[in-house]
């Protein structure tokens, strides 16, 4: 989703192959030994398999709405949070999504070691609209995906918990144009297929 809307922010069209993980294509697995996704292949054939490196390659070529320019604040802070983000929040939220996929998980432990982020950033959020000024920047766009997920674990309880400003925050990113389109659900990818781009 991040690179993706990273992706039309910069104004690039792309080849898209949607693939399903639980069918990963030999042509997927031959690109990215790792075989995740996304995965993004240049014309001079390079990979780059990483979401927020996408968005990185993405936003060096154009970068209409400012966001490697935080307003309050430099890159690479904005980066390092993201990084908290994927080292702290990520492997609880996992737990908290998918107990089963777990040995010995209590997934209500695991919400309350993701509210110990969220309190990070419901804390920025109460001083300003986005994490690091008045306009969005790289890091809202790549980590209210996982504050998305987190929410609609139980959307009930999210709604009803003590983060308004965090609330408030990702109702806004979920409303801008780009999500609604880089949430498009497309079909799954065969080498028989005719090509799909993005967008379209």
């Amino acid at each position: 989703m991040r690179a993706r809307m990273s992706i039309l922010s910069a104004g690039i069209r792309c080849e898209l192959r949607e693939v399903v993980l639980r069918e990963k294509p030999v042509e997927l697995i031959a690109l990215s030994p790792k075989a995740t996704v996304p995965v993004l292949q240049l014309a001079e054939g390079s990979i780059i398999d990483e979401s927020l490196n996408i968005m990185l390659w993405a936003l060096e070529k154009y970068d209409p709405e400012n966001w490697l320019n935080p307003p309050n604040s430099s890159l690479n802070e904005a980066l390092e949070l993201v990084k908290k983000t994927e080292t702290q929040l990520k492997p609880h939220l996992d737990r908290y999504k998918y107990p089963d996929r777990y040995i010995g998980v209590n997934k209500i432990e695991h919400r309350g070691k993701c509210t110990n982020f969220i309190k990070i950033l419901e804390e920025k959020l109460s001083k300003i609209p986005y994490l690091f000024g008045k306009q969005a920047c790289i890091a809202d766009i790549a980590i209210f995906p996982f504050i998305r997920q987190f929410a609609n674990t139980d959307l009930n309880w999210f709604e009803k918990s003590p983060y308004p400003h965090t609330q408030a925050w990702l109702t806004k990113l979920l409303n801008k144009t780009q999500f609604a389109i880089a949430m498009k659900k497309y079909t799954q990818w065969h080498a028989s297929n005719v090509v799909t781009f993005f967008p379209e």
